[in-house]
């Protein structure tokens, strides 16, 4: 029985991002996605997608239901489905969550209406995050702007004043909710983090000690949802070459909150 990494680039093997599967010479379409789920990768092909590749922010898929293990391979026989309708797979992980006009965390802001100061949280040899200044006065204004953006619900712990001190709050989309990025917050006055990954369990136990003893709101907005706006995005970029571009939904994971 193939497993994925008969599907796997040499390329993607050492370096575990660009081109993950090769499976087109030429490229008359691009679809955008943040992660590869089995919905994701059938919907391509219910396009009749040919000649075509698929741009991923993660080429795995995320499941926070499924921890400690959280990012799991993608389906063998849709990659099979792929290889014959020569539909490639490609992946830009850190370089699209670095500071830029197309990142993951300047597009959410953008989302957001939030006016960039700087950029901050350091990974990677990227800068993954923004600080801002907000037009919301308090975390329950902020929250509802969150949720109107994303499209859901999303949910917001008030750890801090419940109103926003300058207006300044810290954007990182996706697993922001760290204690390095934290304490580079502090440093900087802010006291305000909007993040995709909020959800309270064991792994997080002594990242909500930290909050709270620092007095950190945190507003989670889910993995999917923080990160999409970048490949919404992205489908201008593609578009400026001639390439066809088109983003595919996918659905968030409310227990990431």
């Amino acid at each position: 029985m193939k497993g994925v990494e008969e599907y796997l680039s040499d390329n993607f093997k050492k370096r575990s991002m660009g081109i993950v599967c090769d499976f087109a010479k030429e490229i008359d379409k691009v679809y955008t996605a943040v992660f590869p789920t089995k919905e994701i990768l059938k919907k391509v092909m219910d396009y009749g997608a040919k000649n075509a590749m698929l741009f991923l922010h993660h080429p795995c898929i995320w499941d926070i239901r499924k921890a400690p293990k959280v990012f799991y391979q993608m389906d063998i026989d849709m990659l099979e489905k792929f290889k014959k309708s020569r539909v490639s797979i490609y992946n830009l992980y850190v370089p699209l969550d670095n500071h830029s006009e197309y990142s993951t965390s300047n597009t959410l802001v953008k989302a957001l209406d939030i006016e960039v100061i700087e950029p901050f949280a350091h990974y990677s040899g990227a800068i993954n995050g923004v600080i801002g200044t907000t037009k919301c006065v308090n975390l329950i204004d902020l929250n509802k702007k969150l949720s109107s953006a994303l499209g859901h619900q999303t949910k917001c712990y008030s750890y801090g004043d419940s109103n926003i001190k300058d207006g300044k709050v810290a954007v990182i989309a996706g697993g922001g909710n760290d204690i390095i990025f934290l304490k580079e917050m502090v440093e900087n006055g802010v006291r305000v983090l909007i993040t995709g990954i909020s959800s309270e369990n064991d792994r997080y136990a002594k990242i909500y000690e930290f909050e709270i003893e620092n007095n950190i709101s945190l507003l989670g907005g889910t993995h999917y949802s923080t990160e999409k706006f970048a490949y919404i995005k992205m489908c201008n970029y593609f578009e400026q070459f001639g390439l066809k571009s088109e983003f595919i939904e996918g659905e968030a994971i409310y227990e990431d909150m």
